[in-house]
């Protein structure tokens, strides 16, 4: 007869996950050791529920002192192309993971699948977590067996390369652990090479403040000046580190329809996503990741990949949203005005909305502009 694991495993791959593992409810003390200095250097940004749940996430039995054992699971997202970014100076690049819906829903769904047949089919307790909860998934999918953290931070597979979503089923079941995965990155070191904003002041370490991804999705306010010409065109998320990773040779495409990529999110025309309200981005984004940041962040990093592209044929879409109603995208128009029109015609549109401007911080980025033209 099959053991738990092998029926668990079973089970699992049957639900369409692509990796299963088992781990202990506890981290390794470099884990831990990890997540406080990435705190303490601040490293962390904006996202002060890292820090305020800390405790938690250092210790899984925090979450349920019950749990004795901890299921993987991993679900390939890997794209039929490698990620290009820059292709096209008039369309934005939308990270893989968010081309489609919302992965949580996908896989939260899946994982309560196989935490009810857990229950009915051994009597145990469990709960499930995806990467909302303050679980430490990476290093627990490496003591699982699944991947490594590699130099990126992110995990690496030997069968899918570096694109794997992560969850959880938590147990009281005390399953045997699988045999911990070792780091395979070597001596390479393409993904930090590759990062567009220097985001990784040393292997192993990312300091979010600098990432593309953190900015144009966790950031909530305006982005620094000096970062937003290295953010190109990307206007959620960023796939650098990840594409360029040589186990990126084994990757293979989702078999999850709910991943496969969008037409009308693959270079999306940037002067169309400028010209969206509230009501037509709700619309286009319905079920999507992206819909989650809103749309005036997102408006925010658009008009950032417009002032990036070079090309005064969008100053229109600019100019509509100089009088935008919300403070973050006046100021990101402004940026992009500045980087595409004359001095002239900068000190135009200035001399009609500086004075009336309540926002001060949208008051700065026309004396910047200004400053520029």
């Amino acid at each position: 007869m099959e053991s738990p694991r092998q029926q668990i495993r079973a089970r699992a791959l049957a639900l369409g996950f692509d990796a299963v593992g088992f781990a202990h409810a506890a981290l390794s003390n470099e884990a831990k050791s990890g997540l406080e200095g990435f705190i303490a250097a601040g490293y962390h940004g904006d996202m002060g529920w890292l820090a305020e749940k800390a405790p938690r996430r250092r210790d899984p039995q925090t979450l349920w002192p019950e749990a004795r054992s901890v299921v993987v699971l991993g679900l390939n997202y890997g794209a039929a192309d490698s990620p290009t970014p820059g292709e096209g100076r008039n369309a934005g690049e939308i990270s893989i993971y968010a081309r489609n819906r919302d992965y949580h829903d996908l896989i939260k769904k899946k994982l309560k699948a196989l935490g009810r047949w857990m229950g009915e089919s051994f009597g145990c307790a469990i709960k499930v977590f995806v990467d909302t909860a303050p679980v430490m998934e990476k290093p627990l999918a490496q003591a699982a067996g699944i991947g490594w953290q590699g130099k990126h931070t992110n995990l690496v597979s030997r069968d899918f390369g570096s694109w794997l979503f992560l969850g959880e089923v938590f147990t009281d079941l005390d399953l045997e652990a699988s045999e911990a995965e070792s780091d395979h990155c070597g001596e390479c070191r393409r993904c930090l090479d590759a990062c567009p904003t220097a985001a990784f002041p040393a292997p192993y370490r990312l300091d979010a403040r600098r990432c593309i991804s953190y900015l144009t999705v966790e950031h909530k306010g305006p982005i620094e000046r000096s970062l937003r010409p290295l953010m190109g065109n990307r206007i959620y998320g960023c796939d650098d580190c990840l594409s360029v990773c040589p186990w990126n040779k084994f990757a293979q495409t989702t078999g999850e329809e709910g991943l496969i990529a969008r037409p009308d999110l693959t270079a999306p025309r940037l002067a169309e996503l400028a010209r969206l309200d509230d009501a037509a981005f709700r619309a286009m984004f319905t079920g999507s990741p992206v819909k989650r940041i809103g749309r005036s962040r997102f408006l925010r990093n658009v008009l950032i990949a417009i002032g990036n592209s070079g090309d005064a044929a969008l100053l229109p879409a600019v100019a509509e949203r100089l009088d935008d109603g919300d403070e973050l995208v006046r100021g990101a128009a402004i940026w992009a005005l500045a980087r595409l029109a004359r001095s002239e015609r900068i000190r135009e549109f200035a001399e009609v909305r500086l004075c009336n401007e309540p926002s001060a911080t949208v008051r700065e980025e026309w004396q910047a502009a200004l400053a520029v033209g």
